[in-house]
């Protein structure tokens, strides 16, 4: 354990005791710095051997913290991992010292929040006639804590750190991961203020490297003209670019047997799409995503006529993260395939498990229908049966369940009341729904309901990273898919 989180107190037994026990170096973290907190820790300090040379590590001042916070608590989230994992990386021990000018409630809101975010055991101390309030309390949003009442003293072994997946925390993961191998991302909708308001974003964080299509001189002024600064974007003109003869030859023969003239293929790179999709055939791009401003249709049938699926997969399905309070979940096929057949059904929970681990999660399965086990039937739920058994067969290695209704494979009190055996109910991270029908209405439910963050769709089953927007995307969601796609390249 290389952290420990305080929440309401700075008591001088338990700094004794916790400077006594680490090795190292030590480090205390300030979320929001307070002044009285840190004379404080600086008193107890005197009185040991523990020589205090490391107070500058906070990421807020107490005076704009709360309207950091109440204007975007996502990157104000973000901030704090971000400066935490650095301060982590360079020490042996990092103390987090909570807030404490919120109020009561303000205060522990706020700091179980932070301990989520940070993955950061949480202890505290509370008077006697506080101890049962806050102990109901704490229990309710967190797996683990130490709450002592005064004259309790503490015992580091108690804590364990948190395994906690927020939205900050997923979002922090992936930029790191994205920005450890760069790619190459084309976006060809170049017309689209959300477009460039995204790129911007992307080559200011150095995240990935970014090419747009169109004319550049046109590019240009309507960034200018919105005070977006795109600078270090390649800029590529499909009308006129020195791969248009390489991009007709390569089209035409692939598409000559389905009755393409060379007339057709000169015709078809010009097209933003085609010539995208052709970038990163050829390897010039690493990823596409596009949709913005075009429909799906538009945006996979190049792919598929030309960079066409994997060896081991049959077809393309779509997934999306959704990104819950704590936790991370993946829902398929939400995008491609309206009625999949059970063999379709299991290579979807194939590709969706891979899809899960390729950015860190430890994939259980969970093939889903309106009963769980044997307790119902209906050629539906006989479909997600026979899915089931296909999969078991195809991937022995997957950890999967099926057919089982959500709240068995969600929730670990109904999975021992319906299904006490499997190794995945009330585990399960990867949900693959029966049809589009049921999977689009639950994520855009969960979205809505639930301040989930949905991102995606994310397309599965192509040998290359082609993703396809909502034509209602904000500038944020093309954000994450440019990341997500990144990362898929790295594959």
């Amino acid at each position: 354990m290389k952290s420990m989180f305080l929440l309401n107190c700075v008591d001088e037994k338990f700094l004794t005791q916790s400077l006594e026990k680490v090795q190292g170096k030590i480090a205390f973290y300030f979320p929001v710095f307070c002044e009285k907190k840190k004379e404080k820790i600086a008193l107890i300090c005197s009185k040991t051997s523990f020589k205090l040379d490391f107070f500058s590590s906070f990421s807020f001042e107490k005076n704009d913290y709360q309207s950091k916070f109440t204007q975007n608590s996502n990157d104000f989230f973000k901030k704090i991992i971000q400066d935490y994992e650095k301060i982590k990386k360079e020490n042996d021990f990092v103390i987090v010292v909570g807030v404490d000018d919120f109020g009561l409630m303000g205060d522990l809101s706020l700091n179980i929040a932070l301990a989520k975010e940070l993955n950061a055991p949480l202890y505290a101390k509370s008077q006697d006639e506080n101890h049962t309030m806050l102990n109901f309390l704490l229990s309710q949003k967190l797996d683990g804590f130490v709450l002592l009442k005064e004259n309790e003293d503490f015992t580091q072994d108690l804590l364990q750190e948190y395994t906690y997946k927020t939205q900050a925390r997923f979002s922090y993961e992936l930029f790191e991961k994205a920005k450890a191998d760069k790619k190459i991302v084309v976006l060809p909708e170049s017309f689209d203020e959300r477009v460039l308001k995204a790129s911007e974003f992307l080559m200011q964080n150095e995240i990935v490297d970014l090419i747009l299509l169109g004319d550049s001189n046109e590019i240009c002024a309507k960034a200018n003209s919105l005070n977006i600064n795109i600078d270090g974007v390649r800029i590529i003109n499909p009308k006129n670019s020195q791969y248009n003869e390489e991009f007709e030859e390569l089209l035409y023969e692939a598409r000559k047997n389905k009755g393409m003239s060379k007339e057709e293929a000169k015709k078809l790179v010009q097209d933003k799409t085609y010539f995208a999709t052709l970038l990163v055939h050829t390897q010039k791009a690493h990823a596409m995503v596009s949709g913005a401003s075009t429909t799906t249709a538009e945006t996979i049938r190049p792919a598929l006529q030309i960079i066409k699926t994997k060896p081991d997969v049959s077809l393309v399905s779509g997934m999306f993260f959704m990104s819950l309070e704590d936790k991370v979940l993946v829902f398929a096929d939400c995008a491609v395939m309206p009625n999949p057949t059970p063999e379709q059904l299991a290579e979807i929970a194939y590709v969706s498990a891979n899809s899960a681990k390729a950015f860190g999660l430890e994939p259980k399965v969970a093939l889903l229908s309106y009963s769980s086990g044997d307790s119902g039937s209906g050629a539906s739920v006989d479909a997600i049966k026979e899915a089931t058994k296909i999969a078991k067969e195809k991937y022995p290695q997957l950890e999967l369940e099926g057919p089982i209704q959500f709240d068995a494979a969600y929730d670990m009190l109904t999975a021992k009341s319906k299904m006490p055996n499997s190794k995945v109910a009330g585990k399960a991270n990867v949900y693959v729904f029966p049809d589009l029908n049921a999977a689009n209405i639950c994520y855009k439910a969960v979205q809505r309901t639930a301040n989930s963050l949905a991102i995606g769709p994310i397309l599965q089953g192509l040998k290359k990273p082609i993703n396809d927007l909502s034509r209602g995307c904000l500038v944020e969601d093309i954000v994450n898919t440019v990341i997500l796609s990144a990362i898929q390249a790295q594959e």
